[in-house]
């Protein structure tokens, strides 16, 4: 281990690395189950579901591993949130433009994911996407970590935890900060979820605020483990709570569930099933476009990852840059190219790393052993669907109040930090897209750098990523 992973070099340990990794899978385990729910359109138990389910794992852990023995970093990568979304309207789209069905239309637009991998595999050797993340200004590099604490705490207290229930007929969930803390009094609230979503709604408001705390004050303590430990009492906690006050047998799931790997639905439905002749229904235009917006979402979603969790870590150095970034992003982009192959859209690096990070990892032992885990989800996973989404949500909520310490280092009083940051912190978790945060801290750094008679500090790389941007936003259609 120690030859491979330069532990000591590092600063850790077997014990922090396989602590860390194991607190990574636990506050992203969920995208086993919600991947293939969004890509099939919730048609749990179909083939499609069960092959998707699969490259989900299987992709996942092949890019990990990579992370790992290449890049020896400690970031773990799995089919993007946004992007899988994105994903599934085009395969929507493709159905309603052609009259194929869906399976159909979902192996034609696998290949758009494959060509996306295949050019950041090109990229990456050639150091493209390096110099990409070395023209993002120090000012605009600074305020990505911060941004994505943000996100991670709208996340955590936002979309993460949902409650549905009676009150609006199962249509869309209650979500703690919108509903709960947003009513205006505990009736509002209760009058809209009738009393077991508010009872429910209770234990999970309950369940994330003991897990925060309980990982503060073991923070405070020094103890590397904290953000583990507190979604594990958070966990014991929902479940007692569930099994106490709301008459629920929180492993009911357990006894019917099926541990058997569904290898033949994805044999049958998604590995290496691509519809070259599907594709060329589409048109070749659309394919272009299509091809060019998941690169640019996947290439700024992956940098902003990478850039603000390793400098959480102090990975970086003076100038803000990452060792190791170019085996990083090769990573990613073979990542990308196995989930096309076996059956999921875009893997990309997770936001999610930084609760690792935080938990003392340092080295690709712990992407290995989040790796590992996703492997085992294949054989586990209703095990993992077993974790509550109020425990995951409070190792979210914690690590972006820690990541918001980035502030620290940006100049509020120099304007060329302060409105590209500003808009990021805004924009990032209001969007949901790292991405597109970034290319408006872009955009506006470079205008006010020309406007301020200072164009000539802009490098040409950054005048040309801002102008794609600025396409993107305004002639893509």
């Amino acid at each position: 281990m120690e030859k491979i992973f330069r532990l000591k070099e590092n600063g850790t340990s077997v014990r922090t690395e396989i602590l860390a990794g194991l607190t990574t899978f636990m506050t992203m385990a969920y995208i086993i189950a919600l991947n293939p729910n969004l890509l099939t359109n919730f048609d749990v138990g179909s083939q499609l579901w069960n092959g998707v389910f699969m490259a989900t794992c299987i992709a996942s852990a092949i890019a990990m591993f990579c992370m790992a023995f290449l890049a020896n970093k400690p970031f773990a990568l799995a089919p993007g949130m946004g992007l899988n979304s994105f994903f599934a309207v085009v395969v929507t789209n493709i159905v309603g433009l052609t009259g194929m069905t869906y399976v159909e239309s979902f192996q034609a637009a696998l290949i758009i994911i494959l060509i996306e991998g295949i050019v950041f595999i090109a990229l990456s050797i050639l150091n493209i996407r390096e110099k990409i993340v070395e023209a993002i200004p120090l000012g605009v590099r600074l305020g990505i970590a911060p941004a994505i604490g943000i996100m991670l705490m709208n996340i955590g207290l936002g979309s993460n935890a949902g409650i549905y229930c009676e009150g609006n007929g199962f249509a869309a969930p209650f979500y703690v900060m919108r509903d709960f803390f947003g009513a205006l009094t505990p009736s509002v609230i209760k009058g809209s979820m009738g009393d077991a979503g508010y009872h429910a709604m209770l234990l999970t408001v309950i369940t994330m605020f003991v897990g925060l705390f309980v990982m503060v004050l073991l923070a405070k303590k020094g103890i590397k483990a904290a953000v583990l430990l507190g979604m594990l009492v958070a966990s014991v906690i929902y479940w007692a709570g569930e099994a106490l006050f709301l008459g629920v047998n929180p492993f009911a799931s357990l006894a019917t569930a099926s541990f058997a790997p569904p290898f033949a639905d994805m044999a049958q439905t998604t590995l290496f099933k691509f519809n070259f002749a599907g594709l060329v229904q589409v048109g070749w235009f659309t394919v272009i476009t299509l091809v060019i917006t998941f690169c640019m979402i996947d290439m700024f979603d992956t940098i902003g990852t990478l850039v603000g969790t390793a400098s959480r870590a102090g990975m970086v150095d003076a100038e803000g840059n990452m060792p190791n970034m170019k085996q990083a992003l090769l990573s990613d982009a073979i990542g990308t190219v196995a989930g096309a192959c076996t059956g999921t859209s875009t893997v990309t690096t997770f936001v999610e790393s930084a609760s690792g990070v935080e938990a003392g990892g340092r080295t690709g032992l712990t992407a290995l052993t989040t790796g590992v885990l996703f492997l085992a989800c294949i054989f586990i996973a209703p095990i993992a669907a077993i974790i509550p989404a109020a425990a995951t949500s409070a190792a979210l909520i914690y690590v972006g109040v820690l990541m918001l310490m980035g502030l620290k280092n940006v100049d509020f009083g120099d304007m060329d930090q302060m409105l590209p940051v500003s808009l990021m912190l805004i924009g990032m978790p209001i969007s949901g897209s790292i991405g597109h945060a970034i290319g408006l801290g872009l955009i506006s750094y470079t205008i006010i750098k020309v406007f301020s008679g200072k164009a000539k500090e802009v490098s040409a790389l950054t005048y040309v990523i801002s102008a794609l941007f600025l396409i993107k936003f305004f002639l893509v259609v």
